[in-house]
């Protein structure tokens, strides 16, 4: 079976998982989303590639023939049904639990798998191998009556059943007479019935991620998908601090044999920025407030400073990149890379994510805490710097590392935490701060319109005084820079079309960078064109384009980074959520109103 990115996600906001297609658990890091992969086969050799390969978790039957997956309505709990010859049927359900309890929300580092006989007799074989050390060998196994330790890795985990211990440490076929439970989670023992313990975190489980779609103020049309990518969005939220990761993963490359394998698992203010503005337009103000208090521990810390473009979970600052030489790859691509360079960049447009997130907060009355005077203070440091560095150049968010220039993008993200600021002192009735910050984006503003407008091409260009193209230059729009009917906009728009468009898809850039052409499509960069094809009156066609990127998903109704120009596959860290966030707006946006069914 090749390895595919055709994976379903598991979580609870502390614990994550990805679970193939024949219902493996390939890839899961303890003790946090960051830490050490100890079930890493997504990255290393195929579980069935030879008797001696380690790093994932599988429940097989003898002889089967069919697999079918699928996720319980409206949560993040997979079921995974598997038949044999004969038909016995058997169900694993896979899920970290998550629900409210003694008044706080229950959110262990942990999986638990339970296996229910449907019907027949199933016969079946159960083999959990995690490693650690990144691959370096086999975790270290103590045993007791009813539980399994595995050690040698910066975390001990045990792994708790009620089936015999043996036939999972000899990886014994056996018969499935009655449910199995299999809590793995921290080296503490389980004082409860195991079994009834499991199947009640299941039912809560169940109720919670029920309860919270519940919450969400879905669009008519797609609404399937939409619940889907927002429930995963908020998988990749670390909720102990308030990050949100860019993916769960590290290191899937952009294309075969690329070399551009990046290690996502970390808190990108920038990606971060727009998971809570696309869960705002649904109405999810939790994971707003949460990550508000990151980033208010941020803007502490940098002191009115230099702010990286992405941290740990845990607000970690160095992010050291170094290679796991324990790893292939993913299909054997390498490298796998733990860390990434990006902290030592700069990237200006960090500074408008920062007060476009935070700005919310002045005008929310449902927030538990409305953000305050001494808040917006604090956050004027951010302005300033943004002031400060709107003409000056940087990395761009598209992070490039071998070169620098006046990034349009940064810039205008530059004004719009000024433009905001504005916003945010009128209403807290602070009017010459007010007047400060209105006069300060009057002239980050005159300083693009004239800096960064190519008049011999008549459109933007991605930086100032060139003439690049970027798909960044249709997100003007969202963030209010120009209007949609402004023809400046539409000269740029017709411009990126034309020289970023790859059938359906859409690139970043053209232009070679430090590992040579792109040779996938953006995923985030299609659905920034369906919005500015929407915008310009082309209905029909952003609709088209939606639907057509519908069809892309995986079995889990997700997607990846990147795409192949064909659209036969996906490529890039999984599940992305800028990918997500584009899913969420275009479908916010394109849907037909609710009243059109009253």
């Amino acid at each position: 079976m090749t390895q595919t990115l055709d994976l379903f996600p598991i979580g609870n906001c502390a614990a994550s998982g990805l679970i193939d297609r024949a219902g493996r658990l390939v890839w899961a890091c303890a003790p946090r989303v960051d830490g050490d992969p100890m079930f890493c086969a997504l990255l290393g050799e195929e579980p069935d590639a030879s008797p001696d390969v380690q790093g994932f978790w599988d429940i097989q039957l003898e002889n089967q023939t069919k697999v079918e997956q699928r996720y319980l309505r409206n949560t993040p709990i997979v079921s995974t049904l598997i038949t044999d010859d004969e038909g016995a049927v058997a169900e694993v359900i896979d899920f970290c639990p998550r629900y409210r309890q003694f008044g706080r929300i229950y959110r262990p580092l942990a999986i638990i798998r339970m296996v229910r006989p449907i019907s027949g007799t199933p016969k079946v074989r159960i083999r959990a191998r995690p490693m650690v050390n990144w691959g370096e060998r086999a975790a270290d196994r103590t045993t007791g009556s009813n539980h399994i330790r595995f050690v040698g890795g910066a975390t001990t985990l045990r792994l708790t059943t009620d089936a015999p211990v043996s036939h999972i440490t000899s990886e014994r076929l056996f018969r499935l007479e009655k449910p199995v439970a299999m809590f793995l989670g921290p080296d503490e023992g389980f004082d409860a019935d195991l079994g009834a313990t499991c199947e009640r975190m299941l039912s809560e489980t169940t109720a919670y991620w029920r309860g919270w779609v519940r919450t969400l103020s879905v669009p008519l049309e797609w609404q399937e998908a939409v619940i889907r990518s927002a429930i995963t969005l908020k998988l990749c939220a670390h909720e102990e601090t308030g990050a949100i990761v860019a993916a769960l993963t590290t290191s899937i490359p952009e294309h075969a044999e690329s070399g551009r394998n990046w290690d996502y698992r970390y808190c990108w203010l920038r990606d971060a920025y727009y998971v809570v503005q696309a869960l705002n337009r649904l109405g999810a103000a939790d994971m707003l407030e949460n990550y508000l208090a990151y980033l208010r521990n941020l803007i502490d810390r940098t002191g009115g400073g230099h702010v990286q473009p992405l941290y740990g979970v845990g607000m970690e600052p160095s992010l050291t990149e170094h290679f796991a030489e324990h790893l292939p790859g993913y299909r054997g691509m390498g490298p796998v890379r733990i860390g990434n360079q990006a902290h030592e960049h700069l990237q200006h447009d960090v500074y408008g994510q920062i007060v476009l997130s935070t700005v919310q907060a002045f005008f929310d009355e449902r927030l538990l805490r409305p953000a305050t005077i001494d808040d917006f203070h604090a956050l004027e440091q951010v302005g300033d710097r943004a002031f400060e560095m709107h003409d000056q150049p940087d990395a761009s968010l598209w992070e490039f590392r071998g070169r620098e220039s006046i990034h349009t993008y940064s810039a205008v993200m530059c004004w719009a935490a000024c433009d905001r600021l504005g916003n945010a002192a009128a209403k807290l009735g602070l009017t010459d701060r007010a007047e400060h910050w209105n006069a300060r984006a009057a002239q980050v503003r005159a300083t693009i319109e004239s800096r960064a407008w190519n008049s011999k091409l008549g459109r933007f260009a991605a930086t100032f005084g060139g003439d690049e193209l970027d798909a960044s230059l249709l997100q003007l729009v969202d963030v209010r820079f120009v209007r949609p009917d402004d023809p400046r906009m539409a000269a740029t728009i017709a411009a990126v079309e034309k020289g970023l468009r790859r059938g359906p898809y859409m690139l970043r850039y053209a232009i070679p960078d430090d590992f040579g052409e792109p040779k996938t499509a953006f995923n985030i960069c299609t659905f920034w064109l369906i919005e500015a094809l929407y915008l310009s009156g082309r209905s029909d066609e952003a609709r088209q384009l939606f639907e057509e990127m519908l069809e892309r998903r995986t079995a889990a109704g997700l997607l990846s980074e990147d795409i192949a120009f064909d659209g036969a596959e996906l490529w890039g860290n999984y599940p992305q959520t800028y990918s997500l966030v584009g899913l969420i707006n275009c479908a916010t946006m394109l849907s037909r109103p609710w009243a059109s069914v009253r």
